[in-house]
């Protein structure tokens, strides 16, 4: 059985959500309060951040690219990744790049010095014309790439106040997302929190 130290708030722990339920994997949810870290999530993961698996066994694994890869590694149907190769590299560029929207969402979010609303639209337009080329960000197919961006769009929507879907190209996407029962289910928990 698989265990997910998670937290409902966090973006990353939607990340590993959303690929659990796509993958139709059980698991149980043992939640974590990021404002009050308990002493035992370091003993999980030396860093104290969530998500951390869990496996019987024993095994532990932190970080929510390296879960999401793991699992679908390990659990390779339905598959997250496209078959064919050039879409595949889409994925990891995508993934080499998400610290240009992750960076902006976060400043703003924590007030840093430098973060703006404006800086994250950059990155929100950046998207919406890539999104405009093709339906889903690693080109024709659903997959790991979207499940990696999508928690900080709907994040930036309900806990930025951004308005998102004045971005042709990011809309239709949503929308598309949307359909799907496992993103459906993170708008759900976002909408109840």
């Amino acid at each position: 059985m698989l265990t997910l130290y998670d937290a409902a708030r966090c973006p990353y722990c939607a990340r590993v959500r959303i690929v659990l339920a796509e993958k139709g994997l059980p698991y149980d949810a043992v939640e974590v309060d990021l404002d009050e870290r308990p002493a035992w999530i370091y003993e999980k993961n030396a860093t104290g951040r969530v998500p951390v698996l869990e496996e019987d066994g024993g095994f532990l694994l932190p970080e929510s690219r390296v879960i999401m890869e793991y699992l679908e590694e390990r659990f390779p149907e339905p598959a997250l990744l496209p078959a064919d190769a050039a879409e595949r590299a889409l994925v990891r560029l995508a993934f080499e790049r998400f610290p240009t929207l992750s960076g902006p969402y976060y400043d703003l979010l924590r007030g840093r010095p430098g973060g703006s609303a404006e800086r994250v639209h950059e990155q929100l337009a950046s998207l919406d014309r890539a999104l405009e080329e093709r339906p889903y960000l690693s080109g024709s197919v659903y997959g790991l790439a979207d499940i990696g961006y999508a928690p900080w769009i709907l994040r930036a929507q309900t806990r930025l106040g951004l308005e998102v879907r004045g971005y042709a190209g990011l809309a239709g996407w949503l929308d598309r997302l949307a359909e799907r029962p496992a993103v459906a289910a993170e708008i759900e928990l976002l909408a109840a929190a």
